[in-house]
């Protein structure tokens, strides 16, 4: 039976176990987790916080970060502005990247979410609002979802993965991880 791993990654964690070649110290992911075997089914930037899966099956890890799966992940994003229609259709739609058209996104505005306190926590600005979005996407490009924003003209402060298919980092710190169950194994990688 494959092992996996939900870990609640911080702000300013590298999504590898090890950082190799960087004239600065970096936290990793050894910071954290002790269990071997396991690596992790996707990625995670540095700057990103929330829900990043590790395994010890290959052939999960690659049914969960395939693009060609479009398991659904979920952002929580705090976005610098005041989100109009005009934009989040845009999002919905699907936006022209410099890597080409992303698939449509499911977006929503929703109010400030119950989150836990980022460190360093995000430059307040008095007279620029911020908003938050929830956007899910079934794709994974290299920094996606900051892309899709900035390129609507709202540029993202804070980015939280919530959840990757049915599993989420509901309620689990910063910092910690949890096993998934058998039974949540199978059933958040059938019909995928």
């Amino acid at each position: 039976m494959a092992r996996l791993l939900l870990f609640n990654k911080p702000f300013g964690v590298l999504s590898q176990f090890t950082d190799r070649g960087s004239p600065t110290v970096r936290s990793t992911l050894s910071d954290f987790i002790a269990v071997k075997g396991v690596y992790p089914a996707g990625r995670l930037d540095r700057d990103s916080e929330g829900l990043l899966l590790l395994c010890d099956d290959g052939r999960l890890q690659a049914r969960i970060a395939d693009p060609r799966f479009k398991m659904p992940k979920t952002y929580l994003v705090q976005v610098e502005g005041d989100p109009q229609e005009q934009e989040l259709d845009r999002l919905r739609r699907g936006v022209l990247l410099k890597d080409g058209m992303t698939l449509p996104a499911d977006v929503a505005r929703i109010d400030a979410p119950d989150l836990w306190l980022r460190d360093p926590p995000i430059r307040q600005r008095r007279f620029i609002p911020d908003n938050w979005l929830k956007i899910t996407i079934c794709e994974g490009r290299n920094r996606q979802v900051r892309r899709m924003t900035a390129e609507v003209g709202l540029p993202t402060l804070r980015l939280v993965r919530w959840s990757i298919g049915d599993w989420s980092v509901a309620g689990i710190a910063p910092g910690e991880f949890e096993a998934s169950r058998p039974g949540e194994l199978a059933k958040s990688t059938q019909n995928r």
